[in-house]
């Protein structure tokens, strides 16, 4: 096939298309479901997928007597029936965050052995339903999040100092539960899909320490409130013990959404190469480690003989100095840096977004690059390098038009990022 910027741009939004609707809950919750219980069935849930997922059982189910709460992100609620939506900030929490947590924890009290509960977790609830620990108000978890958002830690060394300053996380909702039976339904958006690290796990016991969380604050020098630094000083929470009755289905994950996006690739007789769904670090070194890889594809045949695909998953990171002022999320300020990286490389073409929809806290996925990409944005009055530097790629993407806005997807398995050599 000979390629061109619509047929390529048109290519890479199905392929992206394609890892989100291998996520979708309406396709993916029903038949994961358990055997119906003998008791009672109430269904919990945190995450930006939660609500649609609590639909997809509430659909499923409509001859189980079934109640329920799940938190979920502004913007993100649908209707599913008898079970009540609650939603909250991400990714910063506020007073309904708490307000969901409190919610969650009440909802489990006083089950028996018969009962199921069924947890909806997906990617978002670490922020969604937050229960401080100790003396920690909201401005402290606040700002505890703040803080890691801006350090460049990744997702797991975030989450391990969640579960250490929070009562639901790391198990303890499945603890509250019990003796009721707990399964859990994942929706992952972490990579190697660990259960105990989505949403922070909060019907799964963690595997990290108090003292891993001290050695991340440590670490990346991080300025916490001084109630969350006496909860990690004295280890103010304990994790949970057994007994739990706590079973674990993981129903998408970012693998899944790549093999999708792969085989729309290989029905138009692309080779792939699958860098797979854990790929971390700093957005903009990882936009230009890719473009090294696609400019080997492109000149040497390397690793793969054009026309390819270079697939990836995973979270980048974006490190914030002080007082940073620009707009963008980890998807924009990759492309950025491969775009410049690449230098108007010749047939070269790529997409990255957020499989929920939202880059960070913008209205857009993500967007996507072609050879043309720095001269458009320069002639529309931009710096790409000032840009990259003042971490403001989602108004460089926004002044020539290429960013990729879905609107809220209703799941959430990570970010997707595919480069087209041609």
């Amino acid at each position: 096939m000979s390629w061109d910027d619509a047929s390529a741009s048109s290519l890479l939004r199905r392929m992206f298309d394609a890892a989100i609707a291998s996520a979708d809950p309406m396709k993916v919750v029903a038949q994961h479901l358990p055997e119906k219980p003998r008791g009672r069935c109430v269904v919990v849930g945190a995450g930006k997928a939660s609500a649609a997922m609590a639909a997809a059982v509430d659909a499923a189910w409509q001859d189980v007597e079934l109640s329920g709460v799940v938190v979920t992100r502004y913007g993100h609620a649908v209707s599913a029936g008898r079970i009540e939506i609650i939603e909250a900030a991400h990714p910063v929490p506020d007073e309904m965050s708490i307000l969901g947590a409190q919610r969650l924890l009440d909802g489990v009290k006083g089950l028996g052995p018969d009962d199921l509960v069924i947890a909806l977790i997906s990617g978002g609830g670490s922020s969604l339903a937050v229960a401080p620990a100790g003396d920690m108000t909201l401005a402290d978890k606040r700002a505890v999040n703040q803080a890691l958002l801006a350090s460049g830690a990744n997702i797991s060394e975030m989450n391990t100092v969640r579960k250490q300053l929070s009562r639901i996380k790391g198990g303890r909702l499945a603890q509250a539960a019990y003796p009721a039976r707990v399964v859990t339904l994942l929706i992952s958006d972490v990579p190697g899909d660990d259960p105990s690290e989505i949403a922070s796990g909060p019907t799964v016991t963690t595997r990290s320490t108090l003292d891993d969380a001290r050695e991340i604050v440590a670490r990346y020098k991080l300025a916490l409130p001084a109630t969350a630094r006496d909860v990690l000083g004295r280890g103010a929470i304990t994790m949970p013990a057994e007994p739990m009755n706590s079973e674990v289905r993981l129903i998408a994950s970012p693998s899944m959404a790549l093999e999708a996006a792969a085989n729309v690739a290989a029905t138009s007789g692309l080779r792939i190469v699958d860098l797979g769904d854990a790929l971390q670090g700093e957005a903009k070194e990882a936009g230009t480690l890719l473009a090294g890889i696609a400019a080997s594809v492109r000149s040497r045949g390397r690793p793969v003989a054009r026309p390819a695909i270079i697939l990836s998953g995973g979270e980048t990171s974006v490190t914030l100095g002080s007082g940073s002022t620009g707009r963008g999320g980890r998807n924009t300020e990759f492309l950025l840096s491969l775009a410049i990286a690449l230098n108007g490389m010749d047939r070269v073409w790529a997409i990255a977004g957020d499989t929920d929809g939202i880059d960070g806290v913008e209205d857009a996925a993500g967007a996507i690059i072609n050879p043309s990409i720095l001269s458009r944005i320069s002639n529309a009055g931009i710096s790409p390098r000032l840009a990259l530097s003042n971490h403001d790629s989602y108004r460089a993407f926004s002044a020539i038009d290429d960013l990729v806005v879905t609107g809220p997807t209703l799941t959430n398995v990570n970010d997707i990022r595919a480069i087209l050599v041609g």
